[in-house]
């Protein structure tokens, strides 16, 4: 794992991590991370986070989840109980199951609840768009929870069907879709995230891109992706994550940051406050 980069970047007053993950590997016996990936197989909890989050000014993190199960969301529920620096959580439910509305209620009535997230990658390209969810998704605008999409370029056309049926639903596409950086391929990535942004309930979150574009990764990789998401979402439809500790297996939270100052050096300073505070904020209700 490199090590974090000194710097100091220009950041807005209240800055907002809007991706990150916490696991214990003893929770997470068969599952993702596996052991040749060293840079992340180990536990990452918030004694970890804590001093990168003081070191660039951030004010807090959304913790995401990493493990499609309850007992998983129920520790990091405990984990915000327990540490300032989480401001919400996103995690899991079986959206399907005969008593999702009650597994929802359940998650919904702790403070620091704001969102749920099936992870859609590991899932056919059309599960989302299952009418067996009606139950579930109406539970989830009861409770005021968003969705966090993992998806990957296939599923976008799908993601954009469920999205339209639910106008109401705040939405935000994890790690802008994960396109294919490392191949440079745009299409039909960049036409179908322009689709979804013509819906106002959607977002978009800059974040996981550098693991998409490898090791070795150049700032101008990133950029003709970068520049897509804040073209068709605007800057107050973007929120920045670090995706860490994930991020680890090809840079550094520093050096992802200081990437990020850069992409988004052609804004306005509000806009950069928007895409890097303010819009979690108001999407996670911070």
């Amino acid at each position: 794992m490199l090590a974090d980069t000194a710097l100091t970047p220009l950041l807005p007053p209240v800055c907002i991590d809007a991706h990150q993950h916490f696991w214990l590997l003893a929770n997470r016996t068969g599952q993702w991370p596996p052991p040749e990936l060293t840079a992340i197989h180990r536990d990452f909890l918030p004694e970890q986070l804590t001093p990168l989050l003081q070191q660039y000014g951030i004010s807090g993190s959304v913790l995401v989840q990493s493990l499609p199960s309850m007992s998983d969301t129920l520790f990091m529920l405990t984990l915000a109980e327990r540490n300032a620096i989480i401001r919400g959580v996103v995690g899991w439910a079986d959206l399907k199951s005969l008593n999702a509305e009650q597994q929802i209620q359940l998650l919904a009535s702790h403070p620091k609840m704001r969102g749920l997230r099936p992870m859609l990658q590991d899932l056919a390209d059309d599960w989302i768009c299952d009418p067996l969810l009606a139950p579930a998704i109406a539970a989830m605008q009861r409770h005021q929870l968003s969705l966090d999409a993992l998806v990957l370029p296939r599923h976008l056309p799908a993601l954009l069907k469920f999205a339209e049926c639910y106008p109401d639903l705040p939405i935000v596409i994890d790690h802008a879709a994960k396109p294919q950086i490392a191949s440079a391929v745009l299409e039909p990535w960049r036409e179908s995230m322009a689709r979804l942004a013509a819906l106002p309930q959607v977002y978009c979150k800059l974040s996981g891109l550098v693991t998409e574009a490898a090791a070795g990764w150049q700032i101008s990789q990133l950029q003709p992706y970068v520049a897509h998401v804040l073209e068709v979402f605007g800057p107050q439809r973007v929120m920045w994550g670090s995706d860490w500790p994930v991020v680890n297996l090809v840079a550094d939270y520093g050096r992802w940051l200081a990437a990020s100052e850069t992409l988004l050096s052609g804004l306005e300073p509000f806009q950069r406050q928007q895409v890097m505070g303010l819009n979690a904020q108001r999407f996670y209700r911070l």
